[in-house]
């Protein structure tokens, strides 16, 4: 397969094609009309085989995708002012009701959309306006963080472009009173190198740390209650990627183990962390098939057969998203001591 020719922005750059040895995915979904970005995973409760994958597709004219887990397209929400990156929480209330939700960031009008799951329809009044005040708005990834405390649901969002510091502001999520949903700032938080940009925002709740790849540095962790403070607690894979680190997910193995992948954009790979670590250090570099990615997701659950210890989905600059069997994933990864 020969290498691809991609265009982001004003740039054009020549991707190498996928690795012989590349883990093959056991999905590829239905293309996307412009440009497949970053997906998320919502997990049905009452029955995992109906499970969906939202992914957005990053144009003037965007959309959500909304598919099955064999790939195919159920919903497309259109409308969207290039939808960005895109995630998901399990109940928020609203009208006193728990409810799961998907939130895109959606660069060209400044916005958070919010969508309530499984039916996709907008619970967010026209949208909830971010970075107000602030020179560089476009918000680009985004991250939903519920403590375990009090099941209190945040938002983290990045954008294009900011400041040394105070890059990412944090919102929380609640009922405006007439069951839709509002957002009040509660922080404004973390170092930026200024050497790219910051897109990939990655939350773990049980730990309560949200990461994200400050591009061509490395990934920054931080605690994500905003209580706790906006100390820096590690810098890590700094000169473990090829270029720009990006797309953020986490496996766990328990409540407190498992491991963290980062993609390595320009080698069609990701690299993988030890979740538990203070400060973690390589374990393996995987290739996978898709293609210049900057966005996936990852869960546990047994989703049926094809994916009995979860599934892990990533974008691919061909305007698709790949599923992985975590199996075929786990079998890749190097333990060291």
């Amino acid at each position: 397969m020969a290498g691809l020719t991609a265009c982001k922005g004003k740039q054009t750059k020549t991707i190498p094609a996928p690795a012989a040895d590349a883990v093959k995915p056991v999905t590829i979904t239905t293309a996307t009309q412009y440009d497949s970005d970053d997906p998320a995973i919502w997990i049905n409760k009452a029955d995992s085989s109906q499970s969906l994958i939202i992914g957005t597709d990053k144009n003037t004219d965007g959309a959500l995708y909304v598919y099955n887990l064999e790939g195919k397209i159920v919903k497309k929400i259109t409308g969207l002012k290039r939808p960005n990156n895109v995630d998901i929480a399990y109940g928020l209330l609203l009208n006193n009701q728990p409810v799961d939700i998907a939130v895109t960031t959606e660069r060209e009008t400044n916005k958070l959309r919010i969508y309530r799951l499984p039916d996709m329809e907008p619970i967010d009044n026209g949208g909830l306006e971010v970075f107000i005040g602030e020179k560089e708005r476009g918000p680009m990834g985004i991250s939903l963080y519920t403590r375990p405390s009090d099941k209190a649901i945040f938002a983290i969002v990045s954008r294009k472009s900011g400041p040394a510091q105070g890059y990412l502001w944090q919102y929380q999520l609640t009922d405006n009173g007439k069951g839709q949903v509002t957002g009040t700032i509660v922080r404004k938080f973390g170092i930026y190198s200024g050497k790219k940009e910051i897109e990939s925002v990655a939350v773990d709740n049980e730990l309560g740390y949200v990461y994200y790849s400050d591009e061509q540095t490395g990934v920054r962790r931080y605690y994500a209650d905003p209580a706790k403070g906006d100390s820096e607690l590690a810098l890590f894979g700094q000169g473990d990627f090829k270029a720009d680190n990006e797309g953020i997910s986490i496996y766990k193995t328990s409540d407190s183990t498992g491991y963290i992948l980062v993609s390595d954009q320009d080698a069609n790979s990701f690299n993988v962390y030890r979740r538990e670590a203070a400060h973690p250090v390589l374990l393996s570099r995987i290739p996978v098939s898709a293609i210049n990615s900057d966005g996936s997701d990852i869960v546990n659950v047994n989703l049926g057969p094809q994916y009995p210890q979860g599934i892990f989905v990533v974008m691919s600059t061909d305007k698709t998203f790949h599923y992985y069997d975590w199996r075929d994933i786990a079998a890749r990864i190097k333990e060291k001591p």
